[in-house]
């Protein structure tokens, strides 16, 4: 009782109930008390009458254990008590100490999430507004470690019940506070990397606005320099400007990726500092930064163009057409390489990042391509048309050229490569372009696949983590087996959008046809292992689920699979197709409706046909049934329990014969819990699903009326006589607790067919019930309808049709009875069974297989009158007896004439017993 009454712990209401249930069980046990004492006196006085030591002995440590068992079960229930209401103080303590954690968890929390919406805020105030937090909620630690204190005791005191709340719920709010702690840490250490980024790009721009305020005013230097007259004739003076020049473009160069990286954080940099005037000043300070690099440079390469107009000026520029027509090819051949379109996503990424790359180039080769095409333009405007060339009339070849020769030769050269540098340039920025336009369309194609292929891979891991975790299904439980179908089918259901993710992924890869784009060979692989996958995947389900219901079918509860076990060889246990069981006998080569053990029970029951009394030899073959059947272990009140728990309500209801397995199979694993060496279940339930289908169905049809499996495992079940004509009177009784004829004649019906099954239903007026039912109902004035107390008191007259079942309480009981008399017959000593006692003769008695066989001694008649005991006889029967025999010695013959023998042997009667078949 005690171990019943584990409660959750931190469930004050539950903890309160289990209480209460306590002090009822406390104050039930002081209403005991008396009882007790009651029968602690009666043992007392038991033990000073008999005169047996064994038995005094017996009496004195039955009461020793009694009252051990008494005081332990009180003590326990006070003890129990008492922790329970020590618990309910310390589940409100920790209950309260978790309201605080929970309170001081919602509180940060919401502070974080306002610290996370401030992200316009300075940087410097969200770091010290973040550190501040931190400190704060540094006093929480004791809060939290508190409250684990608390489930500490509680898990140390409380152990034997039930702590999962307590301690998965103090789990989880420490865990929760933890990471709560680590995120304002993570975003600490985020807010100060960030900060030092921003203080680093700060130093960097101070620094660049220092060097370009230094730069400009070299420029200018050089700018009014080259501007002065005859500076570009004086060849020394124009060396060193051009070294000048040089030097200041080589700083220029330099500088050139600290700007891009200043101008790369500007974004940081102003955030930084919030929506306050020192942003907007030094956004402003950016944008003059930017202003002035670009001044910076175009009048670096203004200054470098003008020195450059020197008398070298065209053939420098004739050099540098013919160095952009070599950069020009070679990046059209870099770019020729990287077609065509790459399979995968990494593929496509670097030639994003090239094409990317390439283009950046453009744009900074851009200015110089231009000028180059613009200076050769504007020195071919100088000269002349170039003329059609005339052919030599003089072949002997000309040491030197004139001027003339020279300029046009240099007009030619620089026209031809002019326009070859101008050509090149638009082709390779429009094929650029075209090249980037298909990289970024097939790179977002492929990404789609491959985001689309890595969700669908993630989901097929998943599914086949499940589909890996299952056992085989040889391994599972047979009771198990219904709920791995459940799952399984609500598994298969659940990877079911995976279909429509693999639908998506094969139409993402036939879009990449039209773009001339070709997965690689791992991608195609991938998408073929993908496809397999999940086709292996939807296989292994259906397959899985067909072996569970094959399994289930062949081998679940409704299967009687575990019954095959209740024959051994040559014999095997079969099922029609209706599901009643028969037996096949392969060594005879023949078939049978009977289990082997139920015809060796009928042809023991044969010995048993030379009893003279029918009614007691139907009881002793009744008897014999039932504890081959086990039925003698079953208590009535067990029966009624396993009828509720089969919700067999309806007695028109038919039931087929799993139905009735799944019933005999409750019944049978409650007895074998409590009688393992008595109880073989396979066995028991065969055997005994044999005798109802024998009794109830007999055209073996597969179905057996509530009411009958109800009325025949009553009658056999172990109990009260008369509380089992209160279970019969109360399954055929209407809602009013009340019968009428037609329900007694089905009780009366049904109970009949057990006499019937073992040819013994003539004796009990055959299966005509009418006549049974009409006696009950004369007995009671013919009232339309009687209760359960008339009911039983005219049971106790045992009419006709159900004599066999007091008998058979009276066989039960005489089983064990041994009797302090010698039978006169047989000489046996005690006499074992029922003991029969003359009533004509003194010291007379003769013993239940003498009496049933019908042998008698000398000078005594079979139509004397004799006694019946099934137990022991006390003084006073003995009293009573020896005053009829006294009556008797004077009575005639005529006066038993006057008296007619009653058709059976009621308890205790004065009259010799008879074959009930008058």
């Amino acid at each position: 009782m005690l171990k019943s009454n584990i409660v959750t712990v931190g469930d004050v209401e539950e903890i309160n109930r289990t209480i209460s249930r306590m002090k009822i069980t406390k104050a039930d046990l002081e209403q005991r008390h008396p009882q007790l004492d009651y029968v602690f006196t009666l043992a007392q006085n038991l033990k000073n009458k008999t005169s047996s030591s064994d038995v005094r002995t017996a009496i004195t440590e039955k009461l020793e254990k009694v009252k051990t068992q008494w005081d332990s079960t009180q003590h326990g229930v006070e003890l129990r008590q008492q922790q329970l209401e020590d618990m309910v103080i310390d589940s409100l303590q920790w209950d309260d100490h978790r309201e605080e954690t929970e309170e001081l968890m919602r509180k940060y929390e919401a502070r974080l999430y306002i610290l996370q919406q401030a992200r316009r805020e300075p940087l410097l105030k969200q770091i010290s507004d973040n550190q501040m937090l931190l400190q704060e909620m540094g006093p929480g630690d004791g809060i939290v470690m508190a409250f684990e204190n608390v489930l500490q005791k509680l898990l140390e005191e409380y152990g034997s019940d039930d702590t999962r709340n307590v301690k998965e719920t103090t789990e989880y709010l420490k865990t929760s506070w933890i990471n709560l702690k680590q995120s304002l840490a993570d975003r600490q250490s985020a807010l100060e990397a960030e900060l030092r980024t921003v203080q680093a790009s700060r130093r960097d721009l101070e620094n660049f606005l220092k060097w370009i305020q230094e730069a400009e005013t070299t420029v200018n230097v050089l700018a009014d320099a080259s501007q002065r007259e005859n500076a570009l004739q004086d060849t020394v003076l124009a060396r060193e400007l051009t070294q000048q020049m040089q030097d200041i473009q080589a700083e220029i160069d330099a500088h050139n990726d600290i700007f891009k990286s200043i101008d790369g954080n500007r974004q940081k940099m102003v955030k930084a500092l919030g929506n306050s005037e020192e942003a907007t000043m030094l956004q402003h300070r950016l944008d003059d930064m930017n202003q002035r690099w670009n001044d910076l440079k175009a009048k670096s390469a203004s200054i470098r163009a003008h020195l450059e107009a020197s008398a070298e000026k065209w053939n420098r520029l004739l050099t540098s057409l013919e160095e952009l027509i070599k950069w020009l090819n070679m990046k059209d051949e870099e770019l020729k390489k990287q077609m065509p379109i790459g399979g995968d996503v990494p593929a496509l990424q670097l030639q994003h990042d090239h094409c990317k790359a390439l283009r950046r180039e453009l744009k900074e080769k851009e200015y110089s391509v231009l000028n180059a095409i613009d200076q050769a333009r504007v020195f071919l405007a100088d000269q002349p048309i170039e003329a059609p060339e005339e052919p030599r009339r003089n072949l002997q070849s000309k040491t030197e050229l004139t001027p003339e020769e020279r300029a046009q030769k240099i007009a030619k050269a620089m026209r031809k490569q002019s326009s070859e540098v101008k050509e090149k340039w638009e082709s390779l920025n429009a094929v650029t372009s075209n090249w980037q336009k298909q990289v970024d369309k097939a790179l977002e194609k492929l990404r789609d696949l491959q985001g689309a292929m890595d969700d669908l891979d993630a989901d097929l891991k998943e599914a086949e983590a499940v589909r890996n975790g299952w056992k085989p299904v040889g391994d599972l439980l047979i009771d198990s087996l219904q709920d791995h179908i459940e799952k399984t089918m609500a598994f298969r259901e659940e990877i079911a959008p995976i279909n429509l993710k693999v639908k998506t992924v094969n139409d993402l890869s036939s879009q990449l046809s039209p773009l001339d784009l070709h997965p690689s060979l791992k991608m195609s692989r991938q998408l073929d292992d993908l496809n397999m996958r999940w086709k292996l995947l939807q296989v292994s389900v259906d397959d899985r689920l067909k072996q569970l219901q094959e399994a289930h079918r062949d081998f679940g509860p409704s299967s009687q699979h575990f019954l095959s076990t209740s024959v051994q060889l040559p014999w095997q246990r079969s099922i029609s197709h209706n599901k009643v069981p028969y037996y096949i006998n392969h060594q005879t080569q023949t078939t049978c409706w009977d289990h082997p053990k139920m015809t060796e029970l009928f042809q023991s029951l044969a010995d048993l046909n030379n009893v003279r009394f029918s009614a007691y030899r139907t009881a002793i073959k009744i008897r014999r049934l039932q504890k081959a059947l086990c039925l003698d272990l079953l208590e009535l009140n067990t029966t009624n329990e396993v009828f509720n728990q089969h919700k067999l309500n309806q007695n028109d209801q038919l039931l087929s014969v799993p139905d009735v397995i799944n019933c005999l199979t409750t019944t049978y694993d409650g007895l074998e819990q409590m009688h393992k060496n008595l109880v073989n279940v396979p066995l028991c339930v065969d055997m005994c699903l044999n005798w109802l289908l024998n009794v109830y169905d007999t055209g073996r049809t597969g179905k057996i009326r509530v009411q009958s499996l109800k009325i025949g495992l009553i009658s056999l079940s172990k109990g009260l006589l008369e509380e089992k004509y209160r279970y019969l009177f109360k399954e055929v009784a209407g809602p009013t607790e009340m019968c009428d004829q037609r329900q007694l004649g089905l009780l009366l019906h049904d109970a009949i067919q057990i006499p019937r099954q073992l040819g013994e239903v003539a004796a009990f007026g055959g299966s005509n019930i009418e006549p049974s039912v009409r006696s009950c109902f004369q007995q009671n004035n013919n009232k339309p309808e009687i209760s359960v107390k008339e009911f039983i008191d005219w049971m106790r007259l045992e009419p006709q049709s159900m004599v066999w079942l007091p008998v058979l309480h009276r066989v039960a009981a005489a089983e064990t009875a041994k009797h302090q008399a010698k039978c006169n017959i047989c000489k046996e000593c005690p006499i074992v069974g029922f003991r029969y006692r003359s009533l004509k003769h003194f010291n007379y008695d003769v013993c239940q297989s003498c009496f049933f066989s019908g042998r008698t001694a000398k000078g005594h008649k079979l139509h004397y009158p004799m006694v019946e005991y099934c137990i022991p006889t006390t003084s006073g029967e003995d009293v009573r007896d020896f005053t009829k025999v006294l009556k008797n010695k004077f009575r005639s013959k005529k006066y038993f004439a006057k008296h007619p023998r009653l058709g059976y042997l009621p308890v205790q009667t004065v009259l010799e017993g008879d074959n009930l078949e008058t």
